[in-house]
């Protein structure tokens, strides 16, 4: 790995636990805090309310600084609020924490992904966006279970503590490591704010929020589903958030390379059909064991594929606005968070099992699959009216 996106992956690996440890840790919350799981599930939406605040706001007030700067700033917010979260002493104040927490989120990504790109190798622009991205799948394989493991068997508040050491881990390497790129110059915010005049970016937007959620319906319940479904036990819970993971490493690398080799849409139209067959399949296998492991992985795989080419997506079509898009794009994918966390907690409500979340997220995946498939029809409308030649009439 590049050091200089060392910084950026620790950054990741940080966002990533306390973003995804909420799935694991819903029951012992739930306990601790004397409320119900479907209501410790809004704490997930809670994160994610935070990332679609912050993301543009924080750029909008904060793009004109050095990247650099930047990142070390949201650093400090991220660490200090985790913080709180692990101190908060009711429900509601873990809310507000866990909103708090959420701020910086997206906007860290949409400075990073600028920051990756940049620094990458010519053609290698995704790949290392991806690398990025490899925080939150490291994230999911030894974080979010072992923060889990910590919650189950000691306290849920001692796994935000470890979010916080992960964050001043961090704050340290970006000091050290990551390049001093210049600021934007001649920053002209009412240009950038621009790109959300068009219908392009609303498209993307929509694709993200919506067709992202399918991964959280399955994600957010994915600790009663193994436990109360599959019949595991709960510890096994931890391995199996590992296994999670471990897909979600594999899909995050090939989701690079497909976005550099073919386009992003094209790569995020066919891995959100992919989306819709896999959440399909859980739902009818997860009563068995050992197809539920298989499923785990590869949902996992599927779901982090598209991380990449969302990104590189929104950062293309965005030429001048290109930090605030990225940052619109970590937001959309975090309303896809809190729209999968409420849709997939419906059923339950109403008295379905654990699998009926799974239906729920192939829908808003065949959703979010649609948008991309516009807008691939609605760019090659655009590129055939720039060849048509202009007729002269005498």
């Amino acid at each position: 790995m590049n050091k200089n996106l060392l910084p950026l992956t620790l950054g990741g690996l940080g966002i990533g636990i306390t973003e995804f440890v909420m799935m694991g840790l819903l029951p012992d919350i739930a306990k601790d805090l004397v409320v119900t799981i479907p209501q410790a599930g809004h704490l997930i939406s809670a994160y994610a309310l935070g990332v679609v605040i912050g993301a543009p706001l924080l750029i909008i007030i904060a793009g004109k600084y050095p990247p650099k700067m930047i990142l070390i700033a949201l650093m400090i917010m991220f660490t200090v609020f985790n913080a709180f979260s692990a101190f908060a002493p009711t429900f509601n104040t873990l809310f507000i924490a866990r909103l708090l927490s959420g701020l910086p989120h997206g906007a860290f990504f949409g400075v990073g992904s600028v920051v990756a790109s940049r620094i990458a190798e010519k053609g290698k622009a995704a790949q290392a966006v991806s690398l990025m991205f490899m925080g939150l799948t490291i994230a999911n394989i030894v974080g979010v279970p072992l923060g889990t493991f910590i919650g189950h068997n000691f306290s849920w508040r001692i796994s935000f503590a470890v979010v916080v050491f992960v964050g001043l881990v961090t704050l340290l390497s970006l000091k050290l490591w990551l390049p001093a790129l210049e600021a934007t110059k001649n920053r002209d915010l009412k240009a950038e704010l621009s790109f959300f005049k068009k219908r392009e970016a609303w498209i993307i937007i929509f694709m993200i929020s919506i067709g992202t959620g399918g991964l959280f319906t399955w994600y957010s319940y994915i600790a009663p589903l193994m436990t109360d479904v599959a019949g595991f036990s709960p510890n096994a819970v931890t391995y199996i958030l590992m296994l999670a993971g471990l897909g979600m490493m594999f899909g995050n690398y090939i989701g690079g390379r497909l976005a550099d080799k073919f386009s992003p849409a094209k790569a995020s139209a066919a891995l959100l059909l992919t989306m819709v067959v896999t959440l399909t399949i859980v739902h009818f296998v997860s009563a068995s064991q050992p197809l539920a492991l298989m499923m785990t992985f590869i949902t996992g795989a599927v779901a982090f594929s598209l991380a990449a080419p969302i990104q590189m997506l929104m950062i293309q079509s965005a030429k001048g606005s290109e930090m605030l898009a990225a940052s619109a794009s970590q937001a959309s994918f975090n309303i896809g968070n809190a729209l999968g966390a409420f849709f997939g907690g419906l059923p339950l409500v109403y008295g379905f099992d654990y699998t009926s979340p799974a239906y729920v997220g192939a829908a808003m995946a065949l959703v979010g699959a649609l948008f991309a498939f516009w807008l691939i029809k609605s760019n090659q409308g655009a590129t055939e009216k720039v060849k048509v030649p202009a007729t002269s009439f005498h």
